[in-house]
C-alpha cells in the first residue's frame, strides 16, 4: 500500500479536545457553554446511534446538551413548535434535527424552521447561499470536515482538478463549494454523467458519497490522487466498506480516508465546531 491514511479518527479527536480548551476557557472568562439541542422523531436504530453519540460528544466538550425524543406520530407543527421554543432558547446556540425524518414530515421545511445562525448542520439555505457566495458562516459539517482532512495532508489545493461522485444537499453540493472556494476545479457526478470512468481517472481529488459499496473501483483512481470516502456500507456479513474499493485504490493514491475511522468522526466533531463557533457569534 503506497497512500498515507488520513486518520479522521484522530483528527476528529484532536479537534474534540481543542474544542473542549476553548469551552474551559470561555468559562473562567465567565462566558456561557455553547449548547447543542438534538431533536429525533421516530425509532430509526441508526438515527438513535447517532443522536447518543453526538450527546456524549457534546457533554465531554463541555457543552450543554438537550435531547428530545419524539415518537413517530410527532405532527410536522408539533417539531415545528418545538423548534421555535428552541430558536427562542437562548442556552441554545446549535439546533439538529436527525434526518431522516418520517414521511409525513417535510424535511426542507423543517431546516428551514431552524433560524440560520442555530442552523448547525450547515443546512439551512441561507447558509448553503452564504458558501455559494464565499462568504460563509455555518458550513455543512461533513464537507468542512472534509476540508479540515485536506488540509492535514499539507497539499495546496489551488488548480487541483475535483470530482464529487454524488450531488447531494447534505454532502455533494456543498462540497463541490468547499473544492470552489479553494480554487480547485470542479466537476460534480450523479446517475447520469457520462464516462463516469474517464472523469474519475483524471482527478487529482476524489470525493465518493454515493452510498453504494465499492462502488469506485480502484483502478479507476488515479496515481498520486486524493481518494476522499464518504460512504459507510454494511455488508451482508456485517463489514463496513466505503464506496471506494479501498485496498485496490490505496495501491495507487497517494491519500486515502479509512471506512470506518475516516470521514465519519470528522462529521460529529464539526458539529461541536460549528456549535461553538454559533456560540461566539451570539455572545
Amino acid at each position: 500500500m503506497s497512500a498515507t491514511i488520513i486518520d479522521g479518527k484522530q483528527i476528529a479527536a484532536d479537534l474534540k479536545e481543542s474544542i473542549r480548551q476553548e469551552v474551559e476557557s470561555r468559562i473562567e472568562k465567565g462566558l456561557r457553554r455553547p449548547g447543542l439541542a438534538v431533536v429525533l422523531v421516530g425509532d430509526d436504530p441508526a438515527s438513535a446511534v447517532y443522536v447518543n453519540s453526538k450527546r456524549k460528544s457534546c457533554e465531554a466538550a463541555g457543552f450543554v446538551s438537550k435531547a428530545f425524543i419524539k415518537p413517530t406520530t410527532m405532527t410536522q407543527d408539533e417539531l415545528f413548535a418545538l423548534i421555535d421554543e428552541l430558536n427562542a432558547d437562548d442556552e441554545i446556540d446549535g439546533i439538529l434535527v436527525q434526518l431522516p425524518l418520517p414521511e409525513h414530515i417535510n424535511g426542507d421545511e423543517v431546516i428551514e424552521r431552524i433560524l440560520p445562525e442555530k442552523d448547525v448542520d450547515g443546512f439551512h439555505p441561507y447558509n448553503v447561499g452564504r458558501l455559494a457566495l464565499r462568504m460563509p458562516l455555518l458550513r455543512s459539517c461533513t464537507p468542512k470536515g472534509i476540508m479540515t482532512m485536506l488540509e492535514k495532508t499539507g497539499i495546496d489545493l489551488v488548480g487541483q482538478d475535483a470530482v464529487i461522485i454524488g450531488q447531494s444537499n447534505i454532502v455533494g453540493r456543498p462540497m463541490a463549494l468547499e473544492l470552489l472556494a479553494a480554487r480547485c476545479t470542479i466537476t460534480v457526478c450523479h446517475s447520469r454523467t457520462k464516462d463516469l470512468e474517464d472523469k474519475v481517472k483524471g482527478a487529482d481529488i476524489v470525493v465518493a458519497a454515493v452510498g453504494i459499496p465499492n462502488f469506485v473501483p480502484g483502478s479507476w483512481v488515479k496515481e498520486g490522487a486524493i481518494v476522499i470516502d464518504v460512504g459507510i456500507n454494511r455488508l451482508d456479513n456485517g463489514k463496513l466498506v466505503g464506496d471506494v474499493d479501498f485496498h485496490t485504490a490505496a495501491e495507487k493514491a497517494s491519500w486515502i480516508t479509512p471506512v470506518p475511522g475516516g470521514v465519519g468522526p470528522m462529521t460529529v466533531a464539526t458539529l461541536l465546531e460549528n456549535t461553538l463557533e454559533s456560540a461566539k457569534m451570539r455572545d
